[in-house]
């Protein structure tokens, strides 16, 4: 923490060609794994049966697993809801059984197979036109909330700090959704969630690093704009430090601890974090070099006539 309380001069402006370099390779990864591989998208995306079962008894889900495989059904996703008595199963759609005749099949493959009873709590089924217009409503959400930003930041700063923002925050999106078309990982509505926590979160990282910006412009006179830079960089570091290592020590319980059911959620948003910190330190400062943000464009405009107005 001794590290965290003292002053940094670190040339963090002087690295940002590799930064560039990295971050350009990890959004060409990305696109080619999501244009060759796609997402491998959840029940909430791609429609199914959603079934929710209740065991007398405790229950191991590798055993559920492997009876439902045996009968050809490998593609379901067993997990744990609440209470190892509680189990909730999705499955991709059957064009031959509805989701009555699916439960029923269900009931038969376990019954046997387990002690006690089993009760059936819960059916749902999602069809896969709801499921194509979840993926629409979520992309207009993410599109819908990239265009506020870029309308709050320029009110708030200068325009060209808007596009900063919206590159960074871009920048995030793609490489977090790459991690998931390469990893496989469900993608379903929470870690859709996930991505537009992660879009809050890198920004109010890159809000304050461009807030300390705007004060050393106007302090710190005589300097360039990339030590400018530097130095908001290097002062806002340890904030910046506490800020994602605390929420990275949460998100790592719920992801070890929380169980399946949020444990796509957690891993979008550590993904996120990791990335928006690394965003918010190179790409939106390194975009203020690149759009040649000076003194000159943040300084107030005074008005003609302003020191007449001011006499008695």
């Amino acid at each position: 923490m001794r590290f965290l309380a003292r002053k940094t001069e670190i040339d963090f402006m002087g690295k940002r060609k590799y930064a560039v370099v990295l971050s350009g390779l990890l959004i060409c990864l990305s696109i080619a794994s999501f244009a060759l591989r796609g997402l491998n998208y959840g029940i909430d995306f791609t429609g199914g049966t959603l079934i929710e079962l209740g065991y007398s008894e405790p229950v191991k889900l590798g055993q559920i697993r492997q009876d439902l495989e045996e009968d050809g059904l490998d593609r379901a996703v067993v997990q744990h809801f609440g209470t190892s008595h509680d189990v909730l199963i999705r499955l991709a759609p059957e064009e031959s059984e509805n989701s009555a005749d699916l439960s029923s099949r269900i009931i038969q493959i376990l019954q046997p197979q387990v002690g006690g009873t089993v009760d059936v709590r819960r059916v749902e089924f999602v069809g896969p036109q709801v499921g194509e217009e979840l993926r629409e409503d979520g992309g207009l959400a993410m599109l819908y909330a990239l265009i506020g930003i870029l309308i709050y930041v320029g009110l708030r700063f200068e325009y060209r700090f808007s596009f900063g923002s919206v590159i960074a925050l871009v920048h995030d999106v793609i490489i977090t959704i790459g991690f998931f078309s390469i990893t496989q990982v469900d993608f379903d509505l929470s870690v859709l969630a996930a991505l537009l926590a992660v879009i809050g979160y890198s920004l109010n990282d890159t809000i304050v690093v461009f807030d300390r910006v705007r004060e050393n412009f106007r302090k710190m006179r005589k300097a360039d704009t990339r030590k400018i830079v530097n130095s908001s960089i290097n002062q806002t570091l340890a904030r910046t430090l506490v800020t994602s290592i605390t929420t990275l020590i949460v998100l790592s319980a719920l992801f070890l601890l929380g169980g399946a059911v949020i444990h796509g959620f957690a891993l979008a948003l550590i993904v996120g974090v990791v990335i928006g910190t690394y965003s918010s330190i190179y790409v939106a400062s390194t975009s203020i070099l690149l759009l040649r943000v000076s003194r000159a464009d943040l300084m107030p405009v005074k008005k003609e006539g302003a020191e007449l107005d001011s006499r008695p």
